[in-house]
């Protein structure tokens, strides 16, 4: 890890039309988000999904790099003529798009020069002066170029390499978590929940969602803030609104 800053954001671009059509349910993000947060102290704070359009991407690439201190991509780095993310990144950021020396390598010696084919042979091709992200599930690297980390598609081969991204990024301060279970409907609490919000809005983030599970209709109060002390006074507060609305707290 690189030297800590106190607050780090990421945006996360899925590249894919499976992911469009609905032939395809993407399983990344959460796990993407999750392990970001938990691992890395940095907060995802947009999601885009887009197709195999290669103006497309590089719009999408060029406008999330600039507001972003680090962009996920997923998909569209794999051997066959739609896996066009490494090209359009090349393009992107005007870098020739090349075999990289160690990629090719990695996957000459996976493969065996007689089954290293033009088609496995692409997937070695990469934006000039990337970094490699290391894949212990099919050899097939990832890449960082400047501030974009792109990596495979496929769930169980992204999970493998997702911790060889820490090398890549500046840690940030972890965002802390805790929910409460209102035995209640939303407009009750409504107002409330805005007073406190605006109160501390600098600090934490309160979010509401309302569910109906087993008959009984409720709502998740979930605060989010890196400072666990704000997040603990909040908290304190709507345990008092809690009490004086008489309204039940319960795990679900």
């Amino acid at each position: 890890m690189k030297k800590k800053n106190k607050k780090v954001n990421a945006a996360i671009l899925i590249i894919g039309n499976e992911i469009l059509s609905g032939r395809t349910q993407d399983k990344n993000i959460a796990f993407i988000c999750n392990w970001l947060n938990s691992k890395c102290g940095i907060s995802v704070e947009e999601v885009r999904i887009i197709p195999d359009i290669e103006k497309t991407i590089i719009n999408n690439i060029l406008l999330l790099s600039k507001k972003f201190n680090y962009v996920f991509t997923t998909g569209g780095i794999g051997p066959t003529h739609d896996d066009i993310t490494a090209q359009s990144i090349s393009k992107a950021f005007r870098v020739k798009y090349e075999f990289h020396k160690e990629a090719y390598k990695i996957l000459e010696k996976y493969y065996g020069k007689e089954k290293f084919n033009d088609e496995r042979k692409k997937m070695s091709k990469l934006p000039r002066g990337s970094k490699l992200i290391y894949n212990p599930s099919s050899a097939a690297p990832g890449f960082v170029t400047k501030n974009v980390l792109s990596l495979p598609g496929v769930p169980s081969i992204l999970n493998s390499m997702i911790e060889n991204c820490k090398r890549h990024l500046s840690k940030g301060d972890k965002t802390h978590s805790k929910t409460l279970n209102f035995y209640t409907v939303e407009s009750n609490i409504a107002k409330n929940l805005g007073n406190i919000q605006k109160k501390y809005k600098k600090f934490v983030d309160i979010g509401s969602y309302p569910f109906f599970r087993l008959g009984k209709i409720g709502v998740s109060i979930v605060t989010r803030s890196t400072s666990l002390k704000k997040l603990k006074s909040v908290n304190i507060e709507l345990l008092k609104l809690a009490k004086l609305k008489k309204i039940k707290i319960f795990k679900i």
